[in-house]
């Protein structure tokens, strides 16, 4: 499976978020963090809030920040959330896409099974058991 840069950007952001879960983060500030476009920013936490997994606020003191605990949010959710217009293969699309072996084809239950069990094992590790660990505890004082 190969996740998105969508996707691989939101959980960077994810996992940020989740070692300062009281923080509200602007999207200036994660910008300079990733070294990402304010604007792909943006659409990334626009898809966030919408699956319900960040809240944002405006304002002075506003920002992002998760809608939930970080042990409350699964990998699996996010990936789902972020991935959720991104099908492993054409014929998997929402449409069915344009195949011209549909319907003779023995590979598409087994994609479809192979996604729904690499998302399963996604749904087993939570944002908190990711989330960053402070600089001061990743720096080696040996």
């Amino acid at each position: 499976m190969r996740l998105t840069s969508f996707t691989d950007y939101g959980l960077r952001m994810l996992m940020r978020m989740a070692n300062e879960p009281k923080r509200a983060f602007s999207t200036s500030e994660l910008s300079e963090e990733f070294g990402l476009s304010r604007h792909h920013l943006a659409k990334i936490i626009q898809k966030l809030a919408s699956g319900g997994i960040i809240v944002t606020r405006r304002g002075g003191g506003g920002g992002a920040m998760l809608a939930h605990d970080a042990g409350e949010i699964s990998l699996g959710q996010v990936v789902r959330v972020l991935e959720q217009d991104q099908a492993l293969v054409e014929c998997l699309a929402a449409d069915g896409g344009a195949c011209s072996i549909d319907g003779r084809c023995k590979l598409k239950a087994r994609l479809r099974n192979a996604e729904s069990a690499f998302l399963r094992e996604l749904d087993q590790t939570n944002l908190a058991d990711i989330a960053l660990a402070p600089v001061s505890d990743a720096i080696d004082h040996t």
